[in-house]
């Protein structure tokens, strides 16, 4: 029989669990405290129950880990890149970028991703499988534990599309959010290329998320060429859900758009953009691209001036801030050079 996966389980379920076992409700708080709160590896540390109890939970669930496969510090501004392995040998990315308001991590939600973004690292050795609640989990315990630094807030950017996983993200979210020392789901953002039934789906939810949306080109010809999504849904499509979202949430929309040398960094480029966001509450987040060896892809040279048009006909857009710039920090690089699985999928 498999073990049941612990760390995924809410606290109702786990109640359910114990009680079933003829335990009393109030041992279910306690271990999830221990599990959640004190964030112990392993069962033999729940030093408040005893060892009989400690061992049937051995023996009915299983309390995940994951091992740091490679971990590199910046040495110009101390973002932490990490490669953590999974318990079947598969391995997922998380970075660790310190701010003025406190640390934020970029967690990722699925090993390799099936959007295929053609700018994109992550996406390059296809879809292997959907992270659990437990080990989306775990890449904040882990890093916490290795960093010494508390995590003040989550960033859903990592390798894979979060939304493409919604059952085990919106688990996961619940975990995070409700767990002893719970972090405001308005300290978590979810970036999302553009599932709009999803993000339709979230905007009925009303959960405080901060919503970015991975933008990139302006018009239906340059964003399909470069995002295969937008084929299934295209930017009238996904405009309509983003101002939906806003009218629901009240939560203001930000747009990632990555700048290419030639490709959508042209003052047409520039004007498209100003043209579909007009008269909406958004922020627009301009990211040099990362280069990487599989494409031919370049960074732009007119990063500033872009911005500067933007900003010009009314619209509040910032360059991203580079962090790792010595590390490679962008998601999908350090996975795809240990290896990718050769099982994954398109």
């Amino acid at each position: 029989m498999d073990k049941i996966d612990i760390l995924s389980l809410s606290r109702e379920e786990l109640t359910a669990e114990l009680t079933a076992m003829g335990e009393k409700a109030f041992r279910a708080k306690q271990i999830y405290d221990w599990l959640h709160v004190k964030k112990v590896s392993d069962f033999s540390q729940m030093t408040n129950i005893s060892a009989q109890l400690r061992n049937m939970l051995e023996e009915k669930f299983c309390l995940k880990s994951l091992i740091i496969k490679k971990r590199l510090v910046s040495g110009i501004d101390n973002t932490v890149k990490y490669l953590y392995g999974l318990p079947d040998g598969e391995a997922v990315e998380t970075v660790l970028m310190e701010y003025k308001h406190g640390n934020s991590l970029c967690i990722s939600t699925q090993v390799g991703c099936r959007m295929g973004c053609r700018f994109c690292a992550s996406t390059i050795a296809g879809f292997v499988r959907h992270l659990l609640p437990s080990e989306m989990l775990l890449q904040i315990y882990e890093t916490e534990r290795d960093s010494g630094r508390h995590v003040d807030s989550i960033v859903l950017m990592g390798i894979g599309e979060p939304l493409d996983n919604f059952d085990n993200v919106m688990k996961f979210l619940s975990l995070v959010n409700s767990e002893g020392e719970g972090m405001s789901l308005r300290h978590i953002s979810l970036s999302t290329c553009g599932l709009v039934d999803r993000i339709n789906e979230l905007a009925e939810m009303k959960t405080g998320l901060t919503l970015s949306i991975s933008l990139h080109a302006a018009t239906d010809e340059k964003r399909s060429s470069i995002m295969p999504i937008n084929k299934k849904y295209n930017l009238e499509q996904l405009m309509k859900a983003c101002r939906d979202y806003f009218a629901k949430t009240g939560r203001r929309i930000s747009f990632e758009y990555s700048l290419i040398e030639g490709v959508n960094d042209t003052e047409e480029s520039a004007n498209e953009l100003i043209r579909l966001l007009g008269g909406m509450l958004c922020h627009v987040n301009l990211i040099p691209i990362n280069e990487i060896r599989e494409r031919d892809f370049k960074k732009s040279r007119y990063v500033e001036r872009f911005r500067k048009r933007l900003t010009d006909a009314g619209i509040n857009a910032t360059v991203r801030r580079t962090l790792g710039a010595d590390i490679n920090a962008a998601c999908g690089q350090l996975r795809r050079d240990d290896g990718a699985s050769e099982e994954a999928v398109d």
